[in-house]
Parts: structure tokens; sequence; C-alpha cells
């Protein structure tokens, strides 16, 4: 049985990837949830898969499931669909999409096929990660030295070099001449009415 290698890049940074080893005979839908775990993003959304060039030239489609909107050719279906089929050359590529609303875009190439089967692992498996991943509803940074992660539930405006300033619009800074005493009698003169 053979066993296929993908490196997954994102697209906007080829510093980050993923390496992960899909039996031949497994599915796109598979390998879908195997990029899927590899970048710690949800399965909620749409996605799909395109054939690709050595140009990165998006060719047949490859998708979740049949969605309405204007096809070249029909897709295929990724649970119907056995990776080995769509394998046309040594080094195959296909590009993969994410999230039709945020477009998260991933490059898959096959870096290696090797007949032996490592007895330790299951199919499909995550064998090497590269950097720092994007983050799917936020933003991922490091700050000292631990990974932290900012989600949409604050406002991307308000945070300052890896700090949340809490409050929203009222927490804005004083343009005004007062004081930060001032305000802060101000203050406990309100909360001791």
């Amino acid at each position: 049985m053979a066993i296929l290698k993908f490196r997954i890049y994102f697209e906007e940074d080829d510093s980050v990837y993923r390496d992960v080893a899909v039996k031949h005979t497994q599915n796109f839908l598979q390998l879908h949830e195997i990029i899927l775990r590899a970048f710690e993003f949800d399965n909620k959304h749409q996605a799909t898969f395109y054939r690709s060039n050595d140009q990165w030239q998006r060719g047949r489609e490859i998708s979740l499931e049949k969605y309405d909107k204007p096809y070249k050719a029909e897709p295929l279906i990724m649970s119907a669909t056995v990776i080995g089929t769509e394998i046309k050359n040594p080094n195959q590529k296909f590009i993969y999409v994410y999230d039709f609303v945020k477009n998260w875009s991933f490059l898959v190439e096959l870096i290696n096929v090797s007949k032996d089967e490592e007895g330790r692992l299951d199919y499909p498996a995550i064998t090497k990660v590269e950097g720092i991943g994007p983050s799917q509803y936020g933003t991922k940074g490091l700050v000292g030295d631990k990974l932290t992660e900012v989600e949409e539930k604050y406002d991307l405006a308000k945070v300052t070099e890896g700090f949340v300033v809490e409050g929203g619009d009222d927490a804005e800074a004083d343009t005004d001449e007062t004081s930060e005493e001032e305000s802060t009698d101000e203050e406990l003169s309100e909360d001791e009415v």
C-alpha cells in the first residue's frame, strides 16, 4: 500500500507548513479533516480542493459537497474521491480552500511516495509541524515566551502590543487636559455617591 506524504503550506507564508501522511486508498474527506486538525481549525465551513499544476493554477474541483455556485465542470465529491485516483504526477499539487467567506487558502504538494507503512501511525497522520499557523478566528502572536491568542470577541483595533484594552469605546484615552489624578478623584467621588 502506498503512503503519500503531502506538505501543506499556508498560502500567505510558505515558512508555515504541515506535513501529513495518508494512504493512497483514503479519500479527500480524510485529507480535508487532517489538514484542519493540523492547522487547529474547526470543521464548520465549506471547503474544496482544486487539482493544480506547477504554476498553482486551479483545475478540477474536488468539493466537500455540491455548492450553489456555477461550476465549469461538475465537481468531484471529497467523500467519494480516492486520493490515489487524482495523483497524475510524482509532484502533484492541489489548492485547498476552506471557509469561502474568510477564504483560507493552502497549497498542498505531494513530497514523497513510500511503500513502507509506519506501524505506529494511524493514517491519516500529521508528521511535521513548522511555524505558527494562522488563527482561524483571531490573531496569534508571541508575548514573552508564551503563545497567546486573541480571539474575535475582542475588538482587534483595541489590541496594542499584545495587551487588550478593556471597556470598548468608553476606554479610549482622554484627549482633554484633565490629569490622571483628577480623573481618578472624579471616579472615586462618583463611586462614593
